[in-house]
């Protein structure tokens, strides 16, 4: 059980904040009942059935080169996506951007659990972009169809020019999306009053930045996790736990105290 006074001084700080950073990983669906995966390819350890490292079958020059291939793993994230459901530690995340209309969300999953959380599309980030809606490759028609096209063999092929199909996610070997990228570092800029981390290693430079940047700035870190990670010996307060636990104790403390 997390130490109720750390709870009532994250509560605090998060309840004076006017510009509030939450960055999301793994961690937070996990309790949607999505395994926690390292990148786009951690519901996997190791190698894939061909024998090669997953990294690699969910890659850009895999899905070229491949299609058929990357798109069997790409499948299994669909279908696990498709499975469950936004948990409340999202939809306390949704309220809490409600309630602070300088709240952002800064996300590394491609669940799409925040959009169907309530989360304002204006102050979302999805840095590793989303597994729906697809779009074709060669002539740029949308299909909304993902669980349709699940069912089908794949790779999914465009109604309009059978052409392959693919989400708007971030592979390995690819770029992130710039827009996510110039929206983030533009709001960086303003910076931060308190920076709450959720369920993420923060190993990625772009997540790790905004926390040293609020450190650096005065401004409060918060991380919520089962587990430490290297973040949590340097932020002002680690509350030790699942993020559906915490988050409805901390919401608690924040709107209704």
């Amino acid at each position: 059980m997390v130490d109720p006074r750390l709870i009532v001084q994250a509560a605090a700080a998060l309840r004076r904040a006017q510009r509030i950073l939450i960055i999301t990983g793994a961690g937070l669906s996990a309790d949607s009942g999505l395994p926690t995966y390292r990148g786009l390819g951690g519901l996997y350890n190791g190698v894939t059935a061909e024998g090669i490292p997953i990294e690699q079958a969910l890659s850009g020059p895999m899905l070229r080169s491949n299609p058929a291939l990357c798109w069997k793993y790409l499948a299994q994230l669909g279908t696990a996506c498709l499975g469950a459901r936004p948990n409340a530690a999202h939809e306390a995340i949704a309220r809490l951007q409600q309630a602070k209309p300088e709240c952002w969300v800064l996300t590394q999953n491609i669940d799409g659990y925040h959009r169907a959380a309530g989360s304002p599309l204006h102050r979302l980030i999805e840095i590793h972009g989303q597994l729906a809606p697809l779009y074709c490759q060669s002539c740029g028609a949308v299909s909304d169809a993902l669980h349709e096209h699940l069912q089908e063999p794949l790779p999914p092929r465009c109604r309009v020019c059978s052409g392959i199909l693919r989400p708007p996610v971030v592979l390995f070997e690819e770029m992130l999306p710039e827009v996510a990228l110039d929206t983030l570092y533009e709001q960086l800029a303003l910076g931060f009053d308190a920076v709450l981390v959720i369920g993420t290693t923060a190993s990625f430079p772009y997540i790790l930045e905004p926390v040293l940047n609020a450190q650096a700035s005065g401004g409060f870190t918060i991380e919520i996790n089962p587990a430490p990670t290297d973040l949590s010996q340097g932020v002002d307060v680690y509350l030790k736990g699942r993020a559906l636990d915490v988050m409805g104790e901390l919401i608690s403390h924040i709107l209704f105290d």
